[in-house]
């Protein structure tokens, strides 16, 4: 058997590709739970998600396994086709290599970002519920799962800014040392306004305020945010009572002039902080010199976002050393797990009979307590002795091609029976 990975994501293909090939929730417990269809594959955990779709299996030696699988991914995004092109394949110890990689957010579209773990969780949970993975994809996930929170826990990559976005809200955070109770008025109502909306959202801000020259806009965003939409007119009058103004519109000229900055400044008793996130840009940078007022663009903001993704790097590479040390434990570990059933079950056939010859001539003996302690021990550690050596040797060729002939030789020259265990 083999363990492998097949799939494609924001490195490899565009996301009008990506978007073909998304399996939804639905499509994936059914074809988790009709896996039997698909003869080559023993066990699956598919992942999809917006940047990536994967699918994790242990599938069989057979040319034909690459093939099944491929079908088997088709299937479940109900596509019929697909180039070769857009797809990785990774075998073995390159598919542990890239799931760690995967669930410690290395492999991100943004190195850090928090969702993947979670993701990851999810998908796993799924393909369990469904009774779709065995021994070794719990052995796998339970490791990268772990593997994801040390990396989250003893590094921090997970740290700092690295969106405009998030940069303008945290630049908020550090100036104030807390949004609780501050209140906000963004101008715009696209995306990036919409991002740092959403930003805010659970950092103790009062109250967040969107104003839009089209006030539906405005209203379309602040009704999913919690927030009030006001037009631009109304925006002048807020401006006068809120702790930060964000500005994030597409507008060819400033929207907020001198003028307005004094309005904003005359009839308060506070500084006002203002982020300018838009290019071109939406304040008149004359603002910056008036008295209370502390005007940051999105230069400043760049520069706190290279920065923190230069740590960010930083941090990845202490990822990547937490990355290669669980790997190479889990390769040990699966190094010898096809073949623990077989020593198993020879040392509990060997235990078996010691025991028995015990128990016939401890009663022959007449020993003292003591003495029958040290009989018991004795036996024990003559049996550990016979097999140690068949033991080692068979940890030996595990994972190898002469796995195989040691396997069976163990077997017909002990008479195990290690079916059972292996079903």
């Amino acid at each position: 058997m083999q363990l492998v990975v097949l799939g494609l994501n924001h490195k490899t293909v565009a996301v009008d590709i990506r978007e073909k090939f998304n399996i939804s929730k639905v499509s994936m417990l059914k074809g988790l739970h009709d896996l039997a269809r698909y003869p080559e594959i023993s066990e699956a955990v598919v992942l999809s998600t917006c940047n990536r779709t994967e699918i994790y299996a242990v599938v069989s030696k057979s040319p034909q396994a690459p093939t099944t699988l491929k079908r088997f991914f088709l299937d479940l995004a109900n596509c019929t086709y697909a180039e070769d092109e857009y797809f990785y394949y990774h075998v073995g110890k390159e598919c542990i290599k890239h799931l760690f990689a995967v669930v410690s957010s290395l492999d991100s579209l943004v190195v850090g970002e928090s969702q993947i773990l979670c993701q990851v969780k999810d998908a796993y949970s799924a393909a369990l519920e469904a009774e779709a993975t065995g021994t070794i994809l719990n052995t796998l996930f339970h490791r990268a799962i772990t593997t994801g929170k040390r990396v989250r826990t003893e590094t921090r990559i997970a740290y700092n800014a690295v969106s405009v976005s998030y940069a303008a809200v945290q630049m908020a955070l550090n100036h104030y040392g807390s949004l609780e109770g501050k209140s906000v008025l963004i101008y715009g109502a696209g995306q990036m306004a919409e991002l740092t909306a959403r930003n805010l959202l659970g950092k103790g801000t009062k109250e967040i305020f969107v104003a839009n020259r089209h006030i539906e806009r405005a209203q379309e965003l602040a009704a999913s945010i919690g927030g009030t939409a006001l037009n631009f007119r109304q925006a002048l009058i807020k401006g006068t009572q809120v702790d930060i103004v964000i500005t994030s519109t597409g507008a060819s000229h400033y929207i907020i002039k001198p003028l307005e900055a004094q309005v904003f400044m005359k009839h308060r008793n506070k500084p006002l902080m203002i982020i300018d996130i838009a290019v071109p840009r939406d304040v008149d940078p004359e603002i910056g010199e008036f008295p209370n007022v502390h005007l940051y663009n999105i230069d400043d903001l760049s520069a706190v976002v290279e920065n923190n993704i230069k740590e960010r790097e930083l941090e990845a590479l202490k990822a990547q050393a937490i990355i290669d040390e669980e790997v190479a434990s889990l390769l040990a570990r699966f190094q010898y797990l096809s073949c623990q059933p077989v020593m198993e079950r020879l040392t509990k056939k060997a235990d078996i009979i010691r025991r028995r010859f015990l128990k016939r001539y401890m009663t022959k003996m007449n020993l003292s307590d003591e003495d029958a302690k040290v009989v018991e021990q004795m036996t024990h550690m003559i049996v550990r002795k016979l097999l140690r050596d068949p033991m080692t040797r068979l940890n030996q060729v595990a994972g190898t091609e002469e796995e195989a002939y040691y396997r069976k030789a163990i077997i017909d020259l002990f008479k195990i029976d290690v079916l059972n265990e292996e079903d």
